[in-house]
């Protein structure tokens, strides 16, 4: 008979108090903003005082870094899931549409991992790699279509940052620049592929 492997209890409590306060800090930054983050609060929601958070997380800083690996793990778990075609054009709109539903659908997530925020915050760089990894995967996707300029990709993601700025400061919660998605992707499309030139007719 097999003997059962010894669960390490303590470890999964230290987890799930982890989890726990992570759950708390993204209801609280999604009602004060990421940088209105106060661990008094977060102390609070969780039914502790400030200084145990220290027992979990090292810094504030390092609670935000926790926040960035949830959100860009997410991020790269549901890019998987967006099919691809041998259209390339259908495959840049299903791309964006994904990118910009995902963004907007949660600002303050979109805030912390594509924009900078928060003062003196950057994510460590075995967490920060968990993003690399999913600009590299579409650097890939771009590859595929004959791309393989850095100017592609810059102008891709800047569309794509660009669309989802507007939305979420102009129409939070509708859907004005969400509907551009397919026109931009469109007239990016048109835009980086080579166009074949026309032979001109000469005469006999």
């Amino acid at each position: 008979m097999l003997d059962k492997p010894v669960r390490d209890r303590r470890s999964e409590r230290r987890e799930s108090t982890r989890a726990e306060i992570l759950e708390a800090a993204w209801t609280l930054v999604r009602a004060e903003g990421l940088a209105g983050l106060s661990l008094r609060d977060l102390a609070s929601q969780v039914g502790m005082q400030a200084p145990s958070l220290y027992t979990y997380f090292a810094s504030k800083n390092a609670i935000y870094d926790a926040m960035f690996a949830q959100g860009a793990r997410d991020y790269a778990d549901r890019e998987t899931l967006v099919p691809t075609t041998d259209d390339p054009l259908a495959d840049l709109r299903a791309g964006m549409r994904f990118f910009v539903g995902f963004c907007t659908e949660d600002p303050v997530r979109y805030q912390l991992l594509f924009q900078r925020t928060i003062p003196g915050f950057e994510p460590a760089p075995e967490t920060f790699a968990i993003s690399i990894e999913g600009l590299e995967r579409l650097r890939t996707r771009l590859a595929g279509m004959g791309l393989t300029d850095q100017r592609s990709l810059d102008l891709l993601t800047a569309i794509g940052t660009g669309l989802t700025d507007q939305q979420i400061s102009n129409d939070p919660g509708g859907d004005r620049w969400i509907r551009l998605v397919d026109e931009a992707m469109e007239m990016y499309f048109h835009h980086v592929t080579p166009t074949p030139v026309k032979r001109r007719r000469t005469r006999a």
